[in-house]
């Protein structure tokens, strides 16, 4: 039954210690069930999320929910909404500011075991360029400007967004665009979805 080989899987993710080695040390964020339609793979937990094990608990996580027009309740109703990142754990801090990158080892160990358990799926959120890379591979432009401004070619199987963070503000500034075109069809989407 597909929804306890999901269990299982995400029972192995959950007890992975594969990057035992990581600054504040493993604790693996992700959240599924069989029937969820929307999965959104981001990148990697940040601090506060590995302090307190919810994914995209945070001002990023405030700015996504707002993005797909969503509160707290529906959000996290796993049923509905996979969140599964690229990297599972915190992966610390990049001496030159923000957080280093997903660690490589993990998208290919967790992402493509992912569709057959997730049977009801129809759109995946791919937040930020590690995301995009990893699901449109050779289909994604040059830039991550570049596959969001393309949005409409991913469709309507994924849908590339930029990165929710406090840090992007300045991108979403000098890209109206995304506002005025991709937000509502992300919100209609969203809401036909959950």
């Amino acid at each position: 039954m597909t929804a306890d080989r999901l269990a299982a899987l995400l029972a192995e993710a959950r007890a992975c210690r594969r990057c035992a080695d990581l600054e504040a040390g493993p604790r693996p964020v992700l959240r599924a069930a069989a029937t969820a339609r929307l999965l959104i793979v981001g990148q990697a937990p940040g601090t506060r999320v590995h302090a307190t094990g919810i994914p995209w608990n945070d001002p990023s996580g405030d700015r996504l929910r707002d993005w797909l027009a969503l509160d707290r309740e529906r959000f996290y109703d796993e049923t509905r909404i996979a969140i599964v990142p690229m990297g599972l754990c915190y992966p610390g801090r990049d001496p030159k500011g923000g957080d280093l990158p997903p660690p490589k080892i993990c998208a290919p160990l967790w992402h493509p075991r992912l569709p057959d358990l997730l049977p009801d799926l129809e759109l995946t959120l791919l937040i930020g360029g590690h995301a995009q890379a990893f699901y449109l591979g050779s289909r994604r432009r040059p830039t991550m400007t570049g596959t969001v401004a393309a949005w409409r070619d991913y469709l309507p199987r994924h849908l590339p967004l930029p990165h929710p963070s406090w840090r992007n503000t300045g991108w979403l500034k000098r890209n109206p665009w995304f506002a005025n075109e991709v937000l509502p069809c992300l919100r209609e989407r969203v809401r036909q979805l959950v």
